[in-house]
């Protein structure tokens, strides 16, 4: 495993949000290096989520219909949510909520790799935090698939790992709403 010190993210990047009423949506887009089957499996399988994804799953989240339960890593206090797979074509499309929250990830087959696509309902004031952990995922993520991991990187522990304020900031502005106050207890960090 490389050192985490060794990673820092790029430039906030391939996000942009939709307002429908009160409705605000996540849409973010990464290219990556690996077979649209091989980013589906770590999408779906509780063991490469465990790697990456800032939930765990005690089931697959490859059968529609499917209940699988997420727990939500590193919140302040434990956060399972029961979640129902609404859709799962393999390996192109795939929906369940999570924590209420719509998810839904597109895959599209390029040459050499996968367009990565997720949509993700979230409250305004969250929506650049969500952006730079989302970020940092996919960047976690990239590295599993290409047999480099670093790490699971996401809740508290991102928001103080160095590059997560940059992002948030970065998005927020991206997106034209003001950097959201960070939690007291997260102290200012790399």
């Amino acid at each position: 495993m490389l050192e985490r010190k060794q990673y820092t993210p790029g430039p906030a990047c391939g996000a942009q949000v939709r307002k429908d009423g009160e409705k605000w949506t996540l849409i973010l887009v990464r290219q990556l290096r690996h077979s649209p089957e091989k980013v589906w499996q770590a999408l779906t399988d509780p063991a490469h989520l465990r790697e990456w994804a800032p939930f765990d799953a005690d089931g697959s989240l490859g059968t529609v219909g499917a209940t699988v339960k997420l727990t939500t890593v590193g919140a302040p206090a434990l956060h399972v949510t029961e979640t129902k797979v609404t859709r799962a074509d393999a390996p192109e499309v795939l929906e369940y909520k999570w924590g209420g929250f719509d998810m839904r990830w597109e895959l599209e087959d390029l040459v050499g790799g996968t367009r990565l696509t997720l949509w993700t309902n979230i409250g305004h004031r969250f929506i650049s935090m969500g952006a730079a952990g989302w970020h940092i995922c996919f960047d976690v993520l990239e590295r599993l698939l290409a047999g480099q991991p670093i790490g699971r990187i996401v809740g508290p522990e991102a928001m103080k790992f160095g590059g997560w304020q940059r992002l948030n900031a970065e998005y927020a502005k991206q997106f034209g709403i003001e950097t959201p106050n960070l939690p007291p207890w997260l102290g200012q960090s790399g």
